[in-house]
């Protein structure tokens, strides 16, 4: 598609929603993957004035509920083989007008003129898991949008690349990361519908691809197909893997098949780049330096910096910051606070300017780089009628990152299996979040308080046998 016809198609589309009666800071939710048809909605949207909302594809339908009854959405796109869960999720929100399972075609040139819309209006809310058990919507505006585009283009999303979109558009890597700069930088871009190993090689090779992200399991996959099956990937330029851990032996695997390094880049669904690793001074281990216009401290429990290279949390202040959770006034007050984003994640930095990334104030389990909330499975959990207590924590994994276990205890004359509980689960969680163990105690671990210790099932996942010992497969 030209950039004529989509300029040409949003516009119509544009004019269709107003025609629909819908007005500016309305809700439009888009559930479909990786397509010509979701980049449409996308835009139109913001020609609109509207705000767009991408909701996962994995997500189940009370998940879907929840983020189209929070965000109150107006109408909703879903792609037809999506479209039943979909459906099974409106019962629960009756502020929706209807699904659509296709564009509706918008050929005439006539119809309501567009609105003036201001960068400071809000243009996108994209859900991810907070360390409540319901997700929070981090609500971007037009400016922070285009301010998160223009970073991206300093560090090579540039009009010179061809630009692979392989993560989902409905995740903050494949938007902000890939579609939104490329975009603005009038480069060609290239959509993967669904991740799946050989198809991502296979369109780099044939459309000579110079540029993507991705996430490290999903990198790890890669490597695999490369090494086993190898394409021509002689025109990657820039290949960046971010939103987990990188772990340097896949870096080290990585470039002799590729022929580039794979360089760690860092940031978040709230503020993206916030640091890269430069082509030029890789340090592999890090998270790289800051990237130009982006400032950061690294603080102690009480908002005083900590000493070079001591650990704290990271703070950001940048023109690409997020303004704040929608609806929910406290969360963002915990983030936002004087102007700097406080991440949640703890680093160090070196005399060079280098970050190195600690671990997680927050509790949050990053499967594969998505977001899971412990509250959030442990909720699904409770609804068994056998289960009394449930702690559920994230364990390393060398390809995941990390993976979701349970630690449950069973109601007096209760009786439940492994199984059962994760067939439970799965039927009210998107299939990432599931556990993959579900381990049985008498008792949680407890403090003085009565809060479950964490660190003690931390402790205790890591003294139990191997998952893969055990014949469990974790699939992205």
């Amino acid at each position: 598609m030209s950039y004529q016809a989509l300029d040409q198609a949003t516009t119509s589309l544009a004019r269709w929603f107003l025609r629909e009666g819908l007005h500016p800071g309305d809700r439009v939710a888009i559930h479909w993957s990786n397509s010509i048809q979701a980049v449409k909605v996308f835009f139109a949207c913001f020609r609109a004035g509207l705000i767009a909302v991408p909701i996962n594809v994995r997500l189940k339908a009370s998940e879907i509920a929840y983020i189209l009854g929070h965000s109150n959405a107006a109408m909703c796109f879903s792609q037809p083989e999506l479209a039943p869960i979909a459906e099974e999720a409106r019962m629960e929100c009756p502020a929706l007008r209807r699904i659509y399972t296709d564009l509706p075609e918008t050929a005439q040139a006539d119809g309501p003129a567009l609105p003036e819309v201001d960068a400071g209006q809000p243009a996108l809310i994209i859900y991810t898991s907070g360390t409540t058990a319901r997700p929070k919507g981090v609500t971007h505006t037009h400016q922070t949008l285009l301010c998160t585009s223009e970073l991206m283009r300093s560090v090579g999303v540039d009009g010179a690349q061809i630009v692979l979109v392989m993560t989902p558009l409905m995740h903050a890597s494949g938007l902000y990361c890939d579609l939104l700069p490329a975009i603005l930088g009038g480069t060609t871009t290239v959509l993967v519908p669904a991740f799946e190993p050989g198809a991502v090689l296979d369109a780099i090779e044939r459309f000579r691809c110079t540029y993507t992200i991705g996430l490290p399991a999903l990198i790890q996959f890669l490597v695999e197909e490369q090494a086993h099956r190898p394409r021509d990937v002689s025109s990657m330029r820039l290949f960046y893997a971010g939103g987990d851990t990188v772990p340097v032996s896949l870096q080290e695997r990585f470039q002799p098949l590729f022929g580039i390094p794979l360089q760690e880049a860092f940031g978040m669904t709230e503020s993206v780049p916030i640091c890269r690793n430069p082509r030029e001074a890789i340090r592999s281990g890090s998270i790289g330096r800051l990237v130009e216009g982006v400032e950061a401290q690294v603080l102690d429990l009480f908002g005083e910096d900590v000493p070079e290279g001591d650990t704290g949390e990271l703070a950001v202040r940048s023109p690409a910051n997020f303004i704040g959770y929608w609806d929910n006034p406290e969360a963002t007050a915990a983030a936002l606070r004087d102007g700097w984003l406080y991440t949640g994640d703890l680093v160090r930095r070196d005399r060079d300017g280098y970050f190195w990334f600690e671990g997680r104030k927050k509790e949050i389990i990053i499967r594969g780089g998505s977001n899971i909330s412990p509250q959030e499975v442990e909720e699904a959990l409770y609804q068994h009628p056998a289960v009394f207590e449930a702690g559920v924590i994230g364990k390393p994994h060398p390809v995941y990152g990390e993976q979701v276990v349970a630690f449950v205890s069973l109601r007096e004359g209760h009786h439940a299996t492994e199984q059962q509980l994760r067939d439970f689960a799965r039927k009210r969680l998107a299939d990432y979040k599931v556990p993959e163990r579900v381990f049985f105690v008498p008792v949680l671990p407890k403090n003085a308080t009565g809060k479950v210790q964490r660190r003690a099932l931390k402790e205790l996942a890591v003294s139990q046998p191997d998952l893969a010992e055990q014949g469990v497969v974790a699939r992205v």
